[in-house]
């Protein structure tokens, strides 16, 4: 992400806070939607703790504003036609992303839903990069996996197919590559995801190897784009952890995670 805009963090939004529809509206306020979560990251100190509200509600509100462009195209092509061009670019692979990945996404009952706190961002950070340097992952493509499978962990639900954990793994596929660790832990399932990984191709094949994680290309392409993005700028990562969990129900999307709940 880029700090469009500098001075004092703004006020944070509402939880709801209405999104303007109108391409010119919808750009400035993308812009300067970005321009403060990324200031209010930086002030975020440490990155060990939960993170401030302030930082909660923007990137709500950036998450509000993303899903709002992915459900309209031609809102979106108008809208990132008036921002600065990196953003642009940025917003482009986010919304390829989150098409690609809704599409996969069958329906499912809230009831069946469990969530929980995800770990601290700078202690996934650290399990990344030890896996990065024992199997040779890069940490930005683990840190795709784990935001694209469980919104960091903070999905709990084994899937449909049975995956489990963080990092979903079929408890077949675990008992092989798991390393003999708990599926339901942070980091023995990112080492298990490097492990995995490692042992399909990557990363000299990395998509290869993605397939192997999930055999759609639509999946490959999504976690490629989210990887370029968190491996670009470091804030992008932080951004994507504070990001909730929508679930997709027969009745429509419902959020499940964050501020304002019951």
């Amino acid at each position: 992400m880029l700090l469009i805009a500098g001075g004092a963090a703004a006020a944070p939004p509402r939880v709801n806070a209405p999104i303007p529809t109108h391409p010119e509206s919808l750009a400035h306020t993308l812009v300067q939607t970005t321009a403060d979560l990324e200031q209010a990251i930086g002030d975020w100190s440490p990155k060990s703790t939960a993170a401030p509200q302030l930082v909660v509600l923007q990137a709500l509100y950036q998450q509000r504003i993303y899903r709002l462009l992915t459900r309209d195209s031609r809102l979106a092509t108008r809208t990132f036609a008036l921002v600065p061009k990196d953003l642009a670019k940025v917003g482009r692979d986010l919304l390829a992303a989150q098409r690609e990945l809704y599409r996969l996404t069958p329906p499912i009952g809230v009831q069946a839903i469990r969530v929980a706190r995800a770990r601290p961002a700078t202690e996934l950070l650290s399990y990344y990069r030890e896996a990065q340097h024992r199997f040779k992952i890069p940490w930005n493509v683990l840190a795709a996996v784990n935001f694209v499978e469980t919104k960091f962990g903070k999905l709990r639900s084994a899937s449909a197919a049975g995956a489990q954990g963080p990092m979903q793994f079929m408890p077949a596929t675990w008992r092989r590559y798991g390393l003999g660790g708990d599926v339901q832990d942070a980091h023995d399932a990112i080492l298990g995801a490097a492990n995995y990984l490692r042992a399909s191709g990557a990363p000299l094949d990395l998509r290869n190897a993605l397939h192997h994680y999930n055999p759609s290309i639509a999946y490959v392409d999504a976690i490629v784009r989210y990887a370029r993005r968190i491996g670009a700028d470091r804030t992008m990562f932080y951004a994507l952890y504070n990001w909730q969990v929508f679930v997709k129900t027969p009745r429509g999307d419902r959020r499940v995670t964050g501020p304002g709940l019951p």
